[in-house]
């Protein structure tokens, strides 16, 4: 069986968190696994959360191929059926194609493709697809991390979240995500005194403070700061252009205009700084009564070296005393060394595939992925965002969208880049 049809199985199998529904996925895994001889095992963190383990291969050398089963809901206006699985015009269709049922694909995949080709392993190759990435990981990979450590425990991991290769001045860029920004989630709540709408002077309205003060963060412009694998990669490709100029705090913002793909250059900035957005407001109950009440829900996201004090004195510098601050959410930047035989392991690896010419620079997610969670305990982990060359860029926009898909290029692309890991770290 191929990795796209394995794919196309996999997200004829509605597992859109909440509530997840995992189980699902992991006993068509353990099915698969079985029919090529492999025993697995699934472990249940919760009712129908369902997470799938299978090893191969013996020694002390141990690497990890991480992935979720669960996906985002779908909603409107797709053009085609989200949970088709379809396989049409190179593409396969559907929710969780590119986040991240195709990397569980990919990866079980090249793991019974070892196997069934008898490839010596000096060592073990850990699969696990597991469940509840998408809502923060309490059934899933931090709920295995505290129940069975064991099931993880590698000498590093292989998951989701580098950027997406980039062409630039005829070179193929290829990111390997070793970090993530840390989250600081936090509500804002004005207090007022309650009155009937018909006379508002007698009262003190909590909406239109809340309204000034997001107005006021609005203009929130938090300082650049580089830390040292970004500050190279910057100058990195800074080369790459052609530009002789020595990346500094002062000239981050002009440098970025010399990209082209706005997604890419806002990618970079939110890698620069503190970034601030936000995104719920709540207030009032109806409409001829004047609220005591308001909140607002910001997403916050960390550098390291910033914590909970940085992001309230940030928030101060705006809204002022008047508006109650509690960051509700807090989980600090997590990163692993690119100074590592595992990160070497990874860009070779990376250029056995895409070819010689090809350069791997480390990046850092602007989100969160369940490696922070493996960081924790003490498990490097390195994010992928592999695509096949000629790719087309609409896809990533995809991700968390509508007509999500990945061409099936990509999926060997991903599958040839794991199974040249594996032989390259095990063999």
């Amino acid at each position: 069986m191929n990795p796209e049809q394995i794919l196309s199985d996999l997200i004829r199998i509605n597992t859109v968190n909440p509530p997840g529904n995992e189980m699902e996925a992991a006993l068509y895994l353990k099915d698969l696994f079985a029919r090529a001889g492999v025993p697995g095992e699934i472990v249940e963190t919760g009712n129908g959360r369902g997470n799938f383990f299978a090893r191969t291969g013996s020694g002390s050398k141990r690497l990890l191929f991480l992935s979720h089963l669960d996906v985002v809901p779908v909603g409107e206006g797709w053009d085609f059926d989200p949970f088709s699985g379809e396989i049409r015009e190179g593409m396969v269709l559907g929710r969780g194609a590119l986040d991240c049922k195709g990397l569980v694909a990919a990866q079980a995949f090249t793991f019974l493709k070892l196997v069934r080709e008898k490839v010596p392993l000096n060592g073990t190759l850990i699969f696990a697809a597991t469940a509840d990435e998408e809502r923060g990981g309490d059934f899933g990979v931090k709920r295995l991390l505290d129940d069975v450590p064991e099931k993880l425990q590698a000498d590093f991991a292989i998951n989701e979240g580098g950027e997406a290769p980039l062409q630039l001045n005829g070179r193929t860029v290829f990111f390997i995500q070793i970090g993530e920004k840390g989250t600081a989630w936090s509500r804002l709540t004005a207090s007022g005194v309650s009155c009937h709408g018909s006379i508002p002077s007698l009262g003190d309205n909590a909406v239109v403070k809340m309204v000034r003060s997001l107005n006021d963060l609005a203009g929130c412009r938090p300082q650049v700061t580089l830390i040292p694998e970004v500050k190279y990669m910057l100058q990195e490709l800074t080369g790459i252009l052609g530009l002789n100029i020595n990346v500094d705090e002062q000239n981050v913002d002009s440098i970025l205009e010399n990209f082209k793909n706005r997604t890419f250059v806002e990618t970079l900035r939110a890698m620069t700084r503190m970034t601030i957005s936000p995104n719920v407001v709540q207030g009032g109950s109806k409409t001829n009564v004047v609220p005591d009440m308001c909140t607002a829900s910001i997403d916050i996201r960390i550098l390291p070296g910033q914590d909970k004090e940085d992001v309230i004195r940030e928030l101060r510098r705006y809204i002022g005393e008047e508006i109650n601050i509690e960051v509700t959410n807090y989980y600090p930047p997590t990163f692993s060394s690119s100074q590592s035989e595992h990160y070497r392991a990874i860009a070779e690896a990376t250029r056995d595939v895409a070819g010689t010419e090809a350069i791997c620079l480390p990046c850092i997610s602007t989100g969160a992925t369940d490696s922070r969670f493996l960081r924790e305990a003490g498990i490097p982990s390195y994010g992928i965002g592999l695509m096949a060359e000629g790719f087309d860029r609409e896809l990533l926009t995809t991700v968390h969208g509508k007509n999500e898909r990945i061409d099936v290029a990509s999926l060997h692309f991903i599958a040839f880049f794991l199974e040249r890991l594996a032989i390259k770290y095990l063999s």
